[in-house]
């Protein structure tokens, strides 16, 4: 739903796509320090919502699995891509690749008791923090991609 109406609920606000790319950024960028810092507040929902959750005992659903997957970073990916399409092999490439996507997801989170037994808090710690970075710098991709096209006297043009 996001790739195919984003680029119309932006128009809507009048939002353009590069805008919501350093937003989208700085977002993901804030998770990350978060990340890093042993924290992720982004990913266990307002305590509203996590007393709600108690309340439905729903706990492998909301709020800890859907805010990862569909989470800003999703977003914003699913957006920038849908509004860079220019044709129906763009839009079966980004089908083609989503499914995947959601395919691996789906084996992981399938597998994902067992790969939690395997590792240790160490080794948890240590990918999380790993993850971290490589979002951060994802994040900061997103940020200065944005503002070089908002910016472009910052690219010295």
């Amino acid at each position: 739903m996001v790739a195919v109406g984003g680029n119309g609920i932006l128009a809507l606000f009048g939002v353009d796509v590069e805008d919501f790319r350093v937003a989208g950024g700085l977002v993901l960028l804030l998770i990350a320090l978060d990340m890093l810092n042993g924290r992720s507040r982004a990913h266990h929902g307002t305590t509203d919502e996590r007393a709600e959750q108690e309340e439905v005992g729903n706990v492998a659903f909301y709020p800890l699995t859907f805010p990862m997957i569909v989470g800003p970073g999703t977003i914003t990916t699913l957006v920038l891509f849908a509004s860079r399409s220019r044709g129906l092999a763009d839009d079966a490439a980004i089908a083609v690749v989503l499914a995947v996507v959601l395919g691996t997801l789906a084996l992981v989170l399938y597998f994902g008791s067992a790969i939690g037994r395997v590792m240790s808090k160490s080794l948890r710690a240590i990918v999380s923090r790993l993850m971290a970075m490589i979002l951060a710098a994802i994040a900061v991709e997103m940020i200065v991609a944005g503002l070089l096209v908002l910016l472009p006297g910052l690219a010295g043009r």
